[in-house]
């Protein structure tokens, strides 16, 4: 019964989660929102108390049931322990995994570099570790484009039967770097997962590692009965978190999630989930030493150990942080701008349209509800969730090494558009503060920028204005270009003090590859 609920419970919160990411309709958003915010990193950065305590006395009552209910990377690894599990040779379903020594020594290592990177304000290396982020990575920037890719087929499918209630969806690299990294985590989170089922919750997870501590001391747990005990060592063989010793009869609490395997498989009756008082003994029991067997005679090939299997399973989790940190380098080299995989649009059959390219900006925009770029550094753990929810294409993962992952505006295929405060209802770190569609109207996040040499007057000779014409906040206003002739084709004119850095003017600007008028970002936003 245990299993069951647990399996049903996490089904639920996982499908939630993941249409979170993959929904640009917004529905999704308005209903599910709250999932992201009971993530415990999340709630940590926004310093929510209350979802603090409440993870925190779930674990002391019940064990991690976080990492096997409500972190969707802890249900993403069962799903593929599962897959892997099914694929291999029958006689090894049954008894695919071992039980394996904890690796103090690495998780405190982890747990420590990660809480010194938070307090050093190091966004990007913070991001790479957090459970919940790695897997909005994986979400945005793999699951979603082939659920978009998915749409836009039954978009052409239904267009055929005059039916528009589906409508295509723009596929595009939101940044080269970002999804390098969340193949990369991928491929490694996949490997782990399918050979030894929750290696990185147990070795690499700083969550893990912090509420592992506190489930040393839950009052619910999995208990051996000794006399029922047949030494069978199904319990350890389907433990996928390796933390059950069938030969001493003991569990360490530190790091089962209470995912039921154990009761379900065990035959003699021996495990069972109740309610026992916790005791230092068996929150830290002590290790015990097992003779080595004699060795066997030359010429026999001797089987490899669990603790071997185990100890080359932790030799590809050494490398996790130096593959991410060299695959975001990389890419970061390679540059910030990456073109649009769609055909060129042409304006009337008649000439070809280039595609934007973003300007050179002096300082980064982050979008309102953000107070500024301090803010964003210190509680951002880019999860990517406003990125994907962002429904006018201006929100993209940075390039920067130090802020690497976490969002910044730009306007070459939208702007921020007034009414829209899609990212501060979605962010569940604090990072994007939530505000209403009033207060973002007044909220000042940069300010736009005239390059004479691009403006349209002045390259070709022809009248524009569009940029006055988009602009919300009235800050632009076409002068002549001869202040003494006011017949003479006019030019833009930005009043700095109403301009919000809304990007209208910049996205809708006819100058192409680079528009003749851009926004540069505020270090700290203002009330206008």
């Amino acid at each position: 019964m245990v299993r069951k609920i647990r399996l049903t419970l996490a089904t639920i919160f996982y499908v939630c989660i993941t249409l979170m990411f993959l929904d640009f309709t917004g529905v999704t958003h308005t209903y599910f929102s709250w999932l992201a915010k009971l993530q415990f990193l999340p709630a940590v950065l926004a310093l929510n108390v209350g979802i603090i305590l409440l993870l925190i006395v779930l674990t002391l009552l019940f064990g991690r049931i976080y990492c096997s209910v409500i972190c969707p990377m802890g249900v993403f690894q069962d799903i593929i322990a599962w897959l892997g599990k099914k694929a291999r040779p029958k006689k090894e379903r049954k008894m695919p995994y071992n039980y394996s020594k904890a690796k103090s020594a690495l998780r405190y290592s982890v747990l420590g570099v990660f809480v010194l990177a938070i307090i050093a304000g190091v966004g990007s290396f913070v991001a790479l570790l957090a459970p919940y982020s790695s897997y909005g990575r994986i979400a945005s920037n793999i699951f979603q484009p082939i659920y978009r890719l998915g749409n836009n087929v039954l978009a052409s499918i239904a267009e055929k039967y005059d039916s528009y209630a589906i409508y295509d969806v723009d596929v595009w690299i939101k940044s080269l770097p970002t999804f390098i990294i969340a193949i990369v985590t991928l491929v490694i989170i996949f490997i782990l997962a399918w050979r030894n089922g929750r290696t990185y919750c147990n070795t690499i997870c700083p969550v893990g590692t912090v509420l592992g501590f506190f489930a040393r001391f839950s009052f619910f747990h999995v208990t051996f009965d000794a006399e029922k005990c047949k030494n069978c060592s199904m319990c350890s063989r389907n433990c996928k978190a390796s933390c059950i010793d069938y030969k001493t009869h003991t569990v360490d609490y530190s790091r089962c999630v209470t995912c039921g395997n154990c009761l379900e498989k065990c035959k003699f009756g021996a495990l069972s989930y109740k309610f026992a008082v916790p005791s230092m003994k068996t929150a830290f029991p002590k290790p015990v030493v097992v003779e080595k067997p004699a060795p066997k005679a030359a010429g026999k090939a001797e089987a490899p150990k669990a603790e071997e299997k185990a100890e080359v399973a932790d030799k590809s989790l050494r490398t996790f942080l130096t593959i991410l940190g060299t695959g975001a380098a990389t890419a970061v080299m390679k540059g910030q701008t990456i073109p649009e995989a769609t055909d060129k649009k042409v304006d009337g059959g008649l000439a070809e349209i280039e595609d934007k390219v973003a300007p050179k900006r002096a300082t980064k925009i982050v979008p309102p509800g953000a107070r500024g770029l301090k803010n964003m550094a210190q509680h951002c753990t880019g999860c990517q969730l406003c990125v994907s929810a962002c429904p006018n294409g201006v929100l993209r993962p940075s390039t920067d090494l130090m802020t690497l992952m976490q969002p910044v505006s730009s306007y070459e295929r939208g702007y921020c558009r007034p009414e829209c405060v899609r990212c501060s209802e979605v962010c569940p770190a604090g990072a994007i503060k939530l505000i209403d569609v009033a207060e973002k109207s007044s909220i000042q996040i940069g300010h736009a920028v005239w390059t004479r040499e691009l403006c349209v007057p002045i390259k070709d000779g022809q009248e524009c204005g569009n940029c006055a014409r988009h602009c919300p906040s009235g800050a632009i206003q076409m002068v002549p270009m001869d202040a003494n002739d006011p017949k003479s084709k006019k030019i833009p004119v930005v009043n700095e003090e109403l301009c919000i850095g809304c990007g209208a003017c910049e996205n809708l600007c006819p100058s192409r590859p680079i528009s003749a008028i851009h926004v540069e970002g505020h270090e700290v936003h203002r009330i206008i």
